[in-house]
């Protein structure tokens, strides 16, 4: 009996190592990531899965993340031995952001290193951090010396069948709609974030990457080969453009892999693209101030051009008490009583900093001008400093419109030069942010963004807006600043048909450091007291953001503090009017508040504006409109 006993605990014995080796769970344990082997042995392919809740109540939200990675000399995605798990270790960190959701952040997480070495006995990490709201993990080659190509990145997420998804088509830009799936019908590549809501619908997730430096590319997300299959997948060669595929140099490790998991309030609070980002290599950063901006592009696309036309939208940004002004393309062609040095005199004369255009000049094809001032270090150091002379606070660079390397270097070498002569900086044409603003904290916001723009392109933005701008908060604006030029009252080429509300709204629905107002001065001007006085007042960087209530494509709303006051947007996005009751109970205990309503009136073009005094244990319900939205400042009452 003991030898047969024996025989069977020894057959046991492999069955159980090579099925589990390593269980990683967030600080607060409700999530856990295990790693796992295939079902076949022999192959040497191993797997992650994600749960969440506590214990036995945990559900299986992710089955399986497939892991490896493979390189020019030899392959890291089979026949991988498992060497060790190592120690359990806790990140602990806190820091400070000068502007997105949160100015105080924490980086708290269990991380442990799992080794593997190939059938060449080459080594390979895979480091696991699981976080109270996600989990991030990377690939590392602890190597001294080498350099080699990635061929491939085997990376993918199987999402199983009847999952809600949130997916938005792949281009260069990042400027498509994302549309709601039931399944995985659809194939193609895909745009990061993607977000995606569990079988039970308990839980949500939002996959993205951080932290893409010099040493790798920046991915996309396909599903072309399996269909429930999301995997990662390098750039593709394009006509005139540099090598598709990264080169690496030895010690390396990849951009982190990102799931931030839990319900509709983790993600929009969430900041943990940033938090597994490298800390900040700026040391002095007063010069780095959020702030509104006045924009003429909207409403004129050639506005910048004119003299007069620029003089009138820096008189807004003084007006208004907003620090900033953009001068847009052409301003090299302007003409009508000034130059550019004419203008940037005249903001100064007016308290308003003046930012600035350009081309980034790697396409051909895209001539718009200036071209070609931004390609070199050299032109970069002429022109930056040409710039600083005259006031100039920062930079907005256009038309990236590439995933690759050589892609990565230039966003990286434009804000390594920008911080020599403390100028901020903004990306059009570009990348969904990777955590750089943690790193460059001069970088203020991207674009990647279906904005208030394509009101100019064709019709198609007037009838999707209302649901795209309730899909925002939940994809694109979780990972970082978002450059959608909002708050426009009258309208540009295509009419929009989302109310006044559902417009100065925006204004706190959407987080970016620059927060370009596109609308013309009688927009703003001829506005009444209380929303013209709310834009005023609004900020543009937040010390807090509480996800309120809401849903994809439904409805959202948002509150951010700034010191101690606070601001509510909310936006509803069906085709009816509704009535939304908000609980403040994120306001202090025991202190009294006063508010200020501003919501739809009477109809799309009308305000009704309420003031009362409230507190934590207060409700105030809100009548939207179809389309509709509204805006709240709450202040103490000292």
């Amino acid at each position: 009996m003991k030898q047969i006993l024996s025989i069977i605990l020894f057959l046991l014995i492999p069955v159980l190592s090579s099925a589990q080796n390593s269980k990683v769970v967030s600080p607060n344990t409700k999530i856990r990531v295990e790693l796992f082997k295939t079902n076949d042995d022999t192959t040497g392919v191993w797997y992650l899965k994600v749960y969440s809740g506590e214990n036995t109540r945990a559900s299986e939200i992710i089955p399986k993340i497939n892991l490896g990675i493979s390189r020019s000399d030899q392959d890291f995605s089979k026949n991988l031995n498992f060497l060790k798990a190592g120690k359990t270790n806790l990140i602990n960190e806190h820091y400070t952001s000068l502007h997105g959701k949160r100015s105080q952040r924490s980086n708290a997480a269990n991380q442990q290193v799992i080794s593997f070495e190939n059938s060449n006995k080459a080594k390979m990490n895979v480091i696991i951090r699981v976080y109270n709201d996600g989990l991030a993990f990377r690939y590392e080659f602890p190597e001294k010396e080498g350099t080699f190509t990635i061929t491939d990145e085997r990376t993918s997420y199987v999402i199983p069948d009847s999952t809600l998804r949130w997916l938005q088509k792949f281009d260069l830009s990042n400027e498509n709609i994302y549309n709601k799936m039931s399944d995985a019908t659809t194939r193609q590549n895909w745009s990061y974030p993607a977000l995606f809501q569990s079988q039970d619908s308990s839980y949500w997730y939002l996959i993205h990457e951080a932290d893409v430096n010099r040493n790798y590319c920046a991915t996309k997300l396909s599903n072309l080969g399996e269909q429930s299959s999301y995997k990662v997948t390098l750039p593709e060669p394009h006509e005139g453009e540099g090598e598709a595929l990264p080169t690496i140099s030895l010690p390396w490790k990849s951009p982190w892999r990102v799931i931030i998991l839990g319900g509709l309030s983790d993600i929009v609070e969430s900041t943990l693209v940033e938090d597994v980002s490298t800390p900040s290599v700026i040391t002095n950063t007063d010069w780095i101030q959020p702030g509104l901006v006045s924009w003429n592009y909207w409403s004129d696309n050639h506005g910048t051009r004119d003299y007069q036309t620029v003089k009138e939208f820096t008189d807004l940004a003084a007006a208004m008490d907003w620090p900033y002004t953009l001068f847009d393309w052409e301003w090299d062609a302007m003409t009508n009583g000034g130059n550019v040095e004419d203008a940037a005199k005249y903001a100064l004369s007016k308290g308003v900093k003046p930012l600035i255009w350009y081309n980034s000049g790697m396409f051909k094809w895209i001539t718009a001008t200036p071209v070609d001032r931004m390609k070199t270090h050299e032109n970069r150091m002429e022109e930056f400093a040409w710039l600083k002379s005259m006031g100039f606070a920062g930079v907005k660079v256009d038309f990236f419109l590439s995933e690759k390397q050589y892609m990565i270097d230039y966003y990286l070498d434009i804000l390594e030069d920008a911080a020599k002569f403390e100028l901020m900086v903004n990306f059009h044409g570009s990348l969904v942010p990777r955590g750089w603003s943690r790193t460059y904290p001069h970088l203020m916001t991207m674009e990647a963004v279906r904005g208030a723009e394509w009101y100019n392109n064709n019709p198609e933005l007037t009838t999707t807006a209302p649901k795209h701008n309730s899909v925002m908060p939940f994809t694109r604006n979780v990972i970082g600043s978002m450059d959608y030029t909002p708050v426009t009252f009258t309208n540009s080429q295509n009419p929009h048909i989302t109310s006044y509300g559902h417009e100065l709204a925006l204004s706190v629905v959407f987080e970016s450091a620059f927060q370009h107002m596109a609308d013309r001065p009688d927009g703003y001007n001829n506005l009444p007291d209380a929303p013209r006085t709310f834009l005023k007042n609004v900020p543009a960087a937040w010390d807090d953001t509480k996800f309120i209530d809401g849903y994809p494509g439904r409805d959202v709303v948002i509150a951010r503090r700034k010191g101690d006051i606070w601001y509510i947007g909310g936006l509803n996005s069906e085709n009816k009017e509704k009535n939304q009751q908000i609980t403040l109970d994120f306001l202090n205990s025991g202190k009294k508040y006063k508010l200020t309503l501003i919501a739809d009136g009477k109809h799309d073009k009308d305000f009704s504006t309420k003031y009362s005094v409230v507190d934590n244990t207060s409700t105030i319900e809100v009548k939207l409109l179809r389309r509709g939205g509204f805006a709240a400042v709450l202040k103490p009452v000292q």
